[in-house]
């Protein structure tokens, strides 16, 4: 595929600035059509962002002659559903995480890849923000010496900063997010450990609803044992006093330590030489390297950065982890 020409399913908030816009900037692709159930909303996305088409239906866009590749960033829900139709027709797809309720459906997506011999990226698009890349490199260099243990915190009030709040809160109903905060927000942390320590060898954990403000678990907890013998500790609870609000990532070797918030843009590094803070500027469209990568994915320049495998391995950690407690 020499010119990329995108399709959106589902052009929400995610896709106002982190995502949308971005298709437009890398070379050799567009943005050629959007969806969004709501045809009032969809044609107000097309006429602000200068896309030429729009549409209410899933089904029309997929039938543009102009569209060669499908974003899907619907609720994950329906991921499953879009995903099967866009490669049924031959799309090679993107989809936002999580990429489906759980692991048995994104198996099915992973089945699905294989029989139509297609092309899938999942949006983890941490993976390719130059301060993950950075993370990547330091341990690369071993400059905290052999990783042993990753301590991880993700502490929030019951509205968490972290999330978007111009959308109703489907974040919370697990019939449509697959859990609470924690489905929504521990893809990008979960999904960065896999790339920095590779396949996991064991992984428990247990989930609770302490506050019963929602019918989602507020609070996960999760162990995974790396086969490079790496330990990771998690912690999510969002029920928390506003002042107690955490999201450290601390991972510790023989010779330092290097800390970071997954949701923050400094790394702090720690070893028996010296400490040194490393600032990052994020990019406008936080997804534009990613969506970099996939263009040249598709056109067969570059590995996927991250493949429909990989996330099923994330999704059954996060099944694992939100096993339920009898008390």
């Amino acid at each position: 595929m020499d010119n990329i020409n995108w399709g959106i399913i589902g052009c929400g908030d995610v896709t106002e600035k982190k995502s949308g816009p971005a298709f437009n900037k890398v070379s050799g692709s567009k943005l050629a059509a959007v969806m969004r159930r709501d045809a009032e909303k969809a044609a107000d996305y097309a006429s602000r962002h200068g896309v030429s088409n729009w549409y209410n239906q899933a089904e029309d866009l997929l039938n543009d002659s102009e569209v060669n590749a499908i974003y899907i960033a619907t609720p994950p829900s329906s991921h499953l559903e879009y995903a099967l139709q866009a490669l049924a027709k031959g799309f090679p797809v993107y989809v936002e995480k999580p990429v489906t309720l759980n692991a048995a459906q994104a198996q099915q997506m992973a089945d699905a890849v294989k029989q139509h011999n297609g092309k899938l990226v999942v949006a983890h698009y941490r993976r390719r923000l130059p301060m993950f890349l950075k993370v990547k490199e330091l341990l690369q260099q071993q400059v905290i010496g052999e990783v042993r243990t990753v301590q991880m915190r993700l502490w929030q009030s019951r509205k968490p900063a972290l999330v978007t709040k111009n959308a109703p809160n489907w974040r919370v109903q697990p019939e449509i997010s697959g859990g609470g905060y924690f489905h929504d927000l521990a893809p990008h942390q979960l999904d960065l450990m896999l790339y920095f320590f590779g396949e996991p060898a064991f992984y428990q954990g247990f989930a609770l609803n302490q506050a019963q403000a929602t019918t989602a678990d507020d609070h996960v907890c999760g162990q995974i044992l790396f086969k490079n013998q790496v330990v990771f500790n998690g912690s999510w609870c969002f029920d928390v006093a506003e002042n107690q609000n955490t999201d450290s990532c601390d991972i510790i070797g023989t010779k330092g330590k290097i800390s970071f918030s997954v949701f923050g843009n400094t790394i702090t590094v720690q070893n028996e030489a010296s400490e040194q803070t490393l600032n990052f500027t994020h990019p406008e469209n936080i997804q534009h390297p990613m969506i970099t990568s996939i263009v040249g994915y598709l056109r067969g320049e570059e590995a996927n950065p991250c493949s429909i495998e990989e996330a099923v391995t994330l999704m059954q950690i996060m099944d694992a982890f939100t096993q339920p407690v009898k008390l």
